[in-house]
């Protein structure tokens, strides 16, 4: 017989009614690692498969917010030529073109403002709550 003829098969099983303590102990040592590993790969699966959902999802938020930035110039124009049919159609673009620099001034002083209050980018709060703890700890009670 050549080594090539031997192949391992791994033991079976000890039947649970007729095992010892020590076989059942062994056996379950020898399946767990395993049954990680399976886990471990079904997981993998699982996620793989979720990322290509979440892709195709933000894939179509994508698609969806440049239809509708399309959909905001095509609503500007149609206020520019609602606005030129009292005014000369020069004067109804300016109009439309100031209301949309004021309003991105104000969004960008509100976005300045909300940047300034996140700043400085550390959790704070909890620096100091674990600061806390530590001092707790070393028995020096604030």
């Amino acid at each position: 017989m050549s080594h090539s003829d031997v192949t391992y098969e791994p033991p079976a099983p000890p039947d649970p009614a007729e095992a010892s303590l020590g076989q059942l102990v062994s056996s379950v040592s020898q399946q767990i690692p395993e049954l990680v590993r399976s886990e471990i790969r079904l997981a993998q699966a699982e996620m793989a498969e979720k990322g290509k959902r979440a892709g195709l999802g933000l894939g179509m938020f994508g698609a969806a917010g440049v239809l509708a930035l399309y959909g905001v110039g095509t609503l500007l124009a149609t206020v520019v030529l609602l606005l030129a049919l009292v005014l000369p159609a020069w004067a109804a673009a300016l109009i439309v073109t100031v209301v949309l620099f004021a309003a991105a001034g104000v969004a960008a002083l509100k976005g300045k403002a909300n940047v300034a209050e996140a700043t400085p980018p550390k959790p704070e709060r909890a620096i100091d709550g674990i600061k806390a703890d530590v001092e707790t700890v070393k028995g020096n009670h604030p």
